[in-house]
């Protein structure tokens, strides 16, 4: 027994002398006794059996239309199902809402808007005071620059402003004679 382990020993510490030997320790073939073949691992070529190895030098020469045509073909005869993977999915595999982020994409509805920009399309000319006035107060201009501001219209006065806060600035601007839209 002392034996067998000393010999796994000496192989195991020769192999990661070994500078061709460049995979982790964990990947490297162990034999459990001296008459024993290693086990073949994934993508080693020494115990491909040759009807593959033929397999894969015919896909090696093939077109990428070739190619994918090649694994239409194959899904279809052999019955394998197209799995989407969900756009927003996250390393951890788990939706990044959680359970309720899970529901199929057809039934999601899209993302209520939540930021607005507040846009002057037009001012009436009795009430154009009253709106240079509102929007001094609203963007913090001077009376001047709110002028010119007015004037210039349509422009943008305020941008990625909450819901609540835009619909208020809106209706403000709305009622002292500005037309407003939110953007």
């Amino acid at each position: 027994m002392l034996r067998s382990s000393t010999k796994l020993l000496t192989r195991s510490f020769a192999a990661r002398q070994s500078p061709r030997m460049a995979v982790p320790c964990f990947a490297r073939r162990t034999y459990a006794t001296e008459g024993e073949k290693p086990l073949p691992t994934p993508g080693d070529s020494t115990a491909v059996d040759p009807k593959i190895a033929q397999i894969v030098d015919q896909i090696e020469t093939l077109t990428l239309l070739q190619t994918s045509e090649l694994v239409a073909q194959l899904k279809t005869r052999l019955n394998i199902q197209e799995i989407a993977m969900p756009v927003g999915m996250p390393v951890g595999g788990m939706p990044a809402g959680g359970a309720a982020a899970a529901a199929p994409a057809e039934e999601e509805k899209p993302a209520e808007k939540t930021e607005f920009s507040i846009k002057i399309e037009k001012v009436d000319a009795a009430t154009k005071a009253k709106v240079i006035r509102e929007v001094k107060n609203l963007a913090g201009l001077s009376l001047v620059d709110a002028k010119k501001f007015v004037e210039s219209v349509p422009k943008v006065l305020k941008e990625t402003v909450p819901k609540d806060e835009a619909e208020k600035l809106k209706k403000a601007l709305e009622s002292v004679g500005a037309t407003v839209t939110l953007e």
